[in-house]
């Protein structure tokens, strides 16, 4: 069984199933409870990350309940 990823609840950043904070912003809200996923590899030229006010590249949920 493979060990669910963490979501931000912040930033909606994908961290590790271990992770006690955020990777990306430090938050230290984070939940199993989330759906969809994009990889954002460059956040200046994506219009998914203007949307999502991303600024990093990496792995982000769609939805963060």
């Amino acid at each position: 069984m493979a060990e669910s990823r963490l979501a931000c609840r912040e930033c909606h950043y994908i961290n590790d199933s271990d992770s006690q904070a955020c990777t990306s912003c430090g938050s230290s809200s984070l939940t199993e409870d989330w759906a969809g996923y994009v990889v954002i590899p460059h956040p200046i030229e994506s219009e998914i990350a203007n949307e999502m006010n991303v600024s990093e590249s990496g792995g982000y949920a769609l939805k963060v309940r």
